[in-house]
């Protein structure tokens, strides 16, 4: 089974696109919508809540892990590194390469939660394949509360979007990173705000080929994981916006299973 796991709704964006890029493959996911969102939380926090986390998952029978919250990757990685004997992807480094091979004139956009953004990782990884790129970054720390709440089409959303963006707009950025698996749920505005031109990384799908691509190149890893075409998600707490937001996302009926933290 493929354990993935977010603060709250947005790591469904993941789900959906191993769904589409693996659709046989078990999936068991949790929310911690009980104390969502990450971005807020010192980094101390948001590594031992990933530590609880990737636990939960494997407790289930995950054979592998989705650390599917950019706040997470940027934060823990380094402290789940070596831990586990699973293999563990995160949504960072999958985004960065896509972005690095498709722009044109090497000035990308990253917008994420102030944590992502304060921790500098995109730049880092960014910079590390392509010494020359210029790399502008905005924390949009709305957009969580905008999503969870499913204000998808609200004009407020819109205006708030394009006000996060103008400054990465007049960069003449020409490719953009949702930083935030969120943010996907908010990608025809951010793309009619930054323009028809910017490239738009959608991590989750980035994240999705990467394991596909793994599983292709680990038969013995493949081989291991159940293959009955079901999901299960747990969340800490339920609520009827991440319900509601579930079944638009994964447009399908869902059952929430309540797990207590």
């Amino acid at each position: 089974m493929i354990g993935i796991f977010d603060s709250g709704v947005g790591g469904l964006t993941v789900v959906r696109a191993i769904m589409s890029y693996l659709p046989e493959y078990d999936i068991t996911y949790f929310g911690d919508t009980a104390r969502t969102p990450y971005g807020t939380k010192s980094a101390e926090t948001v590594a031992g809540y990933t530590i609880e986390n990737i636990d939960f998952l494997i407790s289930k029978g995950a054979k592998i892990i989705i650390v599917a919250c950019n706040t997470a990757s940027s934060i823990a990685t380094e402290y789940v590194n070596g831990k586990y004997d699973v293999p563990i992807f995160e949504v960072i480094t999958p985004a960065v390469e896509m972005a690095t091979a498709v722009s044109k004139n090497s000035a990308i956009g990253i917008i994420g939660t102030r944590a992502t953004i304060r921790s500098g990782i995109y730049k880092k990884k960014i910079v590390k394949i392509n010494p020359a790129a210029k790399v502008y970054s905005e924390p949009c720390p709305l957009l969580v509360s905008l999503v969870e709440e499913g204000w998808l089409k609200k004009p407020e959303t819109a205006m708030i979007v394009k006000k996060y963006l103008h400054p990465l707009k007049v960069r003449q950025i020409d490719t953009i990173i949702l930083g935030c698996t969120h943010y996907p749920m908010l990608k025809d505005v951010i793309q009619r705000k930054i323009g028809k031109r910017v490239n738009i990384i959608d991590s989750s799908l980035a994240v999705a080929d990467k394991v596909k691509t793994f599983l292709k190149n680990r038969p013995e890893i493949e081989a291991s994981l159940t293959k009955n075409d079901t999901s299960r998600i747990f969340v800490s707490d339920v609520t009827d916006q991440f319900e509601q937001a579930a079944r638009y996302i994964l447009n399908r009926k869902v059952l929430l299973e309540h797990v207590r933290r």
